[in-house]
């Protein structure tokens, strides 16, 4: 990287190898054109459409607007703004917007206390809570919870731990949360809202790296997951859940968990359950509930996160013989109060992914 004769780079500019997220600086030369008056350092994940503005130093709102400038150039949906330095005020002034901070529990979660958004088309994004998995394997719950606090089902002070925890532990697979068990147990807790999964495939999923002897429980389990979900009258649908279909389920306000691969957005196959919520010309918006500090990924990049509709297809097939899964979520009957999942001791589990 270089750096401005006239400007201090952050020493967290060099803290991180940040090499997976394409960092690159966004310089504004002086008039004379022999020096830099503004450097922001920008990283995105891969295959989406935003940047994500880590500093800017020298004349900010200068470098604010150069990001912006090289985010439309791209044809992008969206920047963001780590708030490690810039003020509510600078952020506001270059048309920027305050995210809400994190739900996550103090001791869990990463990054900055404070971000900013803009997007870069007519209209907004309702933005829901942000809740960080507090372990390796319960991103499945997360999403499903925090789908139903973005709805009005669930109050936001009961988006906790506890909940987290507890909805896991009615959905798990052991680690894992397979897409029909994570119906059912949706279901289970909030009765009144419209449940469908999607799965192309009869077979078991989220087993193929485990020894057969392990393998064979786990696909009782499914098994079972199938009969409950006929009892409890959560539908099954076999065909494969597209982009195209995913925004017609958010044109209806229902919220889509989909599982997915993080190989394209951070570099290793392993299955993801994260939220779609959202859509803008040319993207899906998700919501992450993981994100990877080790490269300078935070909760800023995994909150309102914009993925071009072919990304999200092709991060949304599954293992060497592919699946797609994923599970509907509509609106609570007209009339029914908001409920909640009932809190019940949480056992401890070895770390999954999913």
């Amino acid at each position: 990287m270089q750096q401005s004769a006239h400007h201090e780079v952050p020493d967290r500019w060099h803290a991180i190898d940040r090499s997976a997220h394409a960092p690159h600086i966004v310089a504004v030369e002086g008039d004379d054109g022999t020096d830099w008056t503004a450097a922001a350092l920008v990283t995105a994940r891969p295959h989406t459409a935003y940047l994500k503005i880590v500093d800017a130093v020298g004349d900010v709102p200068a470098a604010a607007r150069a990001v912006l400038a090289h985010a439309h150039g791209q044809g992008l949906a969206q920047v963001k703004w780590e708030g490690w330095t810039v003020s509510p005020e600078a952020a506001a002034a270059a048309g920027f917007t305050p995210l809400h901070p994190p739900l996550t529990p103090a001791g869990h979660a990463e990054g900055p206390g404070t971000g900013y958004v803009r997007w870069l088309h007519e209209g907004t994004v309702s933005e829901p809570p942000y809740y960080g998995q507090t372990t390796h394997f319960t991103c499945g719950a997360v999403t499903a919870l925090v789908a139903q606090t973005h709805a009005g089902v669930l109050p936001h002070k009961e988006l906790d731990r506890q909940a987290e925890l507890t909805l896991w532990r009615g959905a798990t697979n052991f680690p894992a949360c397979e897409p029909v068990g994570l119906g059912v147990a949706v279901r289970r807790a909030w009765p009144s809202s419209a449940v469908t999964v999607h799965l192309d495939t009869d077979r078991p999923v989220l087993v193929d790296h485990l020894p057969d002897n392990e393998q064979e429980w786990r696909a009782l389990l499914q098994r079972a997951s199938r009969t409950d979900a006929a009892h409890a009258g959560v539908p099954i649908d076999p065909r494969r859940l597209s982009p195209a279909d995913i925004r017609s389920a958010i044109g209806r306000k229902e919220h889509v968990l989909l599982l997915l691969s993080l190989a394209a957005m951070q570099g290793f196959d392993v299955p993801h359950w994260v939220l779609c919520h959202g859509a803008v010309p040319g993207a899906l918006v998700i919501d992450d509930p993981w994100a990877n500090a080790a490269t300078g990924d935070t909760w800023v990049d995994a909150h309102l996160l914009p993925v071009p509709d072919p990304s999200l297809g092709t991060m949304s097939t599954i293992s060497a013989e592919p699946f797609r899964g994923a599970v509907t979520i509509g609106s609570p009957r007209q009339g029914d109060a908001p409920t909640q999942v009932t809190p019940t001791p949480a056992p401890r589990g070895p770390a999954a992914a999913a």
